[in-house]
């Protein structure tokens, strides 16, 4: 990369300071190091000491700033605690990725019981809600921002599996229009962002695990998306990076799909 990319680079989000959550591995870790790419200074939220950490190493590792806070994002005061000492220390927020989730058991509804619903709804439906409610404030103080909503293919359409994490995920799908439009008139932009397969360290390991072993799982996951194969972490960052970015002004209450063209078929 020439100096003038790096520069054309840092000032897509210079100024611009970012909390992501569950931003320890996968995604998270990944748009992290994004955003930090193109100028933001981050805060870095994640459950697991070592993962944050770890990011935030891999950050400075390129010259560029983040912090670390260890947040569950299912307590509402640990989200609250940890949002405003982020916007203290970087003083202010313009930019919000809710990305911190689980996937939950895989049962049909018939035989799910309570605390497993609840398991998962703690996490991606109330993690957003907490995270979005605390961030709020700051981002109205700031004169507005960005917030993406990380749900998923499965937050669109149904499937043969994870029967919580669909109705957490559309749950967020429509908790991300209802912010829209509720907040359009304080300019903060709410989108959410829907992965396909998607090749994090987790679902390598778990795809290393059946028959056939993780090239088997690829061919297998990849035919299932038009475009023939999975996507990596740094495909969803890109569309996170563009639509927290000024370039997406007018884009808000969108559900956009990263899935290689599944939810097409």
């Amino acid at each position: 990369m020439s100096s003038h990319d790096t520069h054309t680079a840092a000032a897509r989000l210079a100024g611009k300071v970012a909390f992501v959550t569950g931003a320890g591995a996968g995604i998270g870790r990944e748009t992290a190091l994004v955003l930090a790419r193109h100028g933001a200074k981050v805060a870095v939220f994640d459950l697991t000491e070592a993962d944050g950490r770890e990011t935030v190493r891999l950050v400075g590792a390129e010259g560029n700033t983040a912090q670390f806070w260890k947040v569950n994002v299912a307590v509402e005061s640990e989200v609250k605690a940890a949002t405003d000492a982020a916007a203290a220390a970087f003083g202010k927020l313009d930019i919000l990725v809710n990305n911190a989730g689980v996937t939950g058991v895989d049962k049909p509804t018939h035989e799910i019981d309570e605390t497993e619903w609840d398991a998962v709804f703690a996490v991606d439906v109330k993690g957003v809600f907490f995270s979005t409610k605390h961030a709020i404030p700051h981002l109205k103080r700031n004169g507005g921002g960005a917030i993406v909503n990380l749900s998923s293919i499965y937050g669109l359409v149904g499937s043969h599996e994870l029967t919580p994490y669909h109705a957490a995920k559309g749950a967020v799908t429509l908790m991300s229009k209802q912010d829209a439009v509720v907040y359009g008139r304080d300019n903060i932009r709410v989108n959410s962002v829907h992965p396909g397969t998607i090749l994090t360290p987790l679902v390598r390991e778990l795809g290393s695990r059946g028959e056939g072993g993780l090239d088997a799982y690829l061919k297998l996951m990849g035919a299932r998306h038009p475009i023939g194969h999975v996507g990596e972490p740094a495909d969803v960052a890109n569309a996170i990076l563009f639509l927290v970015s000024d370039e997406a002004r007018f884009i808000t209450g969108a559900a956009l799909p990263v899935d290689g063209g599944y939810t097409a078929v």
